[in-house]
């Protein structure tokens, strides 16, 4: 039961098929998400069906098809590994001593670039002081204590009478549109007093191409730094723990690296097929989205013979289905990059894309992820810039083993204490 409603959770993949896809239209986000969201999202295209979902979706679309959004991307990625990440390691790796929480820092970095991607602005979250970035911390109350309201059934009586942790989600809710729509009215200035904008960043975009109502840009590019801030960090952060178990999938990835003679050029890192295949497996074991949920608008039947009743909420389940051995086989619990992998007639590897609906981590079917590619961009960007240079090392006890958090997005509990090495010269026959 949810509420007082009922839940079926599937990690069939014929079912995920069914519900993303073969019949989209029956499944929504549905009242129960959108209210419960709807203070921090408003009516943002994570958080709404029907014709705003299409017409969002529909401009989004545009935007992010565009060449200039893709070297943008890229030039606000390069910058921010070179100038704040990279010397951030290399003093945590000149002193020997300094352990950085890697998740805390890779937080940081996405928040950088989805801001100034979103936005144009830079809320200098990596600055080697790493600091309290005002709209960061509540960015991150706001998103926190909104996932809470999906535990907490008393929380519309909660906000009733303005206690507790509503009364800290209006506070930080408060912040976030304040600062945001401080920045839209500064975009429009800015467009009215010049032809074009010079900025490519998504609001200009929206603002530039007609869409000038203020609460609907807003809406939108918060839903688009709640998509892109939590999302690669975790899928990062999860990443180097397993490089570290597994010292052959370094080793192989380094090789890649290695043939690469400038890892900040898009079409090199593009064709980096191992460590994109290994991002994929680290994502098959911990998703950044490790479920997800909808509402069921009319009486249904699944494929596998599952009777669905209106108003049911059907979840499914990607971090269960990257663990089953009908999907992957008997060596699903492996973390093994090469069954992504298959070799072409001159014995290069090529990458094997699975079912999308056996593999949802990026969903699938017509609300597949926008920024899926800008997201692989940014990830294999800072595999490539980062290991070239440094070994990431768990300031760890032996035997410990991290547990994950499942939220909004996933979460690594209690952070991931690192120490960074200069990496020197390796023997990579």
């Amino acid at each position: 039961m949810f509420g007082n409603r009922h839940q079926i959770i599937t990690a069939n993949p014929a079912n995920v098929q069914h519900i993303l896809k073969t019949h989209f239209d029956n499944y929504h986000k549905g009242r129960i998400f959108i209210t419960r969201l709807y203070d921090f999202l408003g009516d943002g295209i994570f958080n709404v069906d029907g014709e705003s979902w299409k017409f969002q979706r529909q401009v989004s679309s545009h935007e992010f098809n565009t060449k200039s959004l893709r070297k943008f991307v890229r030039t606000v990625v390069d910058t921010e590994l070179h100038d704040r990440l990279i010397p951030i390691f290399s003093g945590a790796a000149t002193s020997g001593e300094t352990v950085l929480d890697l998740q805390d820092v890779l937080q940081r970095f996405a928040f950088d670039n989805v801001c100034k991607i979103s936005f144009g602005f830079d809320p200098a979250c990596l600055l080697p002081s790493l600091p309290e970035a005002e709209f960061a911390v509540a960015f991150e109350d706001a998103a926190k204590l909104s996932s809470q309201r999906f535990r907490t059934p008393a929380w519309k009586i909660m906000r009733f009478f303005n206690v507790g942790s509503e009364k800290r989600l209006k506070i930080a809710v408060s912040q976030v549109h304040e600062f945001a729509r401080k920045i839209v009215r500064e975009k429009k200035q800015e467009l009215a007093e010049k032809s074009s904008l010079e900025s490519v960043d998504l609001l200009s975009r929206f603002l530039s191409s007609g869409h000038s109502d203020e609460n609907f840009v807003t809406d939108i590019v918060i839903s688009f730094i709640l998509a892109g801030r939590d999302t690669t960090s975790a899928a990062l952060t999860w990443f180097f723990w397993l490089l570290h178990k597994h010292p052959r999938v370094e080793k192989e990835i380094l090789k890649e690296i290695k043939q690469k003679s400038d890892v900040a050029v898009f079409e090199e890192v593009k064709d980096m097929i191992y460590t994109h295949a290994s991002l994929c497996e680290c994502m098959r074991l911990y998703p950044p989205v490790p479920v997800d949920s909808k509402l069921a608008m009319n009486d249904d039947i699944w494929p596998d013979g599952t009777v669905v009743k209106k108003g049911t909420i059907v979840t499914y389940h990607p971090y269960a289905m990257g663990r089953m051995e009908e999907i992957w086989g008997s060596d699903w619990a492996e973390f093994k990059p090469e069954r992504w992998l298959e070799r072409d007639e001159g014995g290069k590897w090529r990458f094997v894309g699975r079912d999308p609906y056996s593999y949802p981590a990026f969903q699938a079917g017509p609300r597949i992820c926008l920024g899926k590619e800008m997201a692989f961009l940014q990830m294999k960007t800072v595999v490539a810039g980062v290991l070239n240079r440094f070994k990431v090392v768990p300031a760890v006890e032996d035997g410990f083993e991290p547990k994950f958090l499942g939220y909004l997005t996933s979460k690594m509990q209690g952070g991931f204490p690192v120490r960074i090495e200069e990496r020197g010269e390796l023997n990579l026959d």
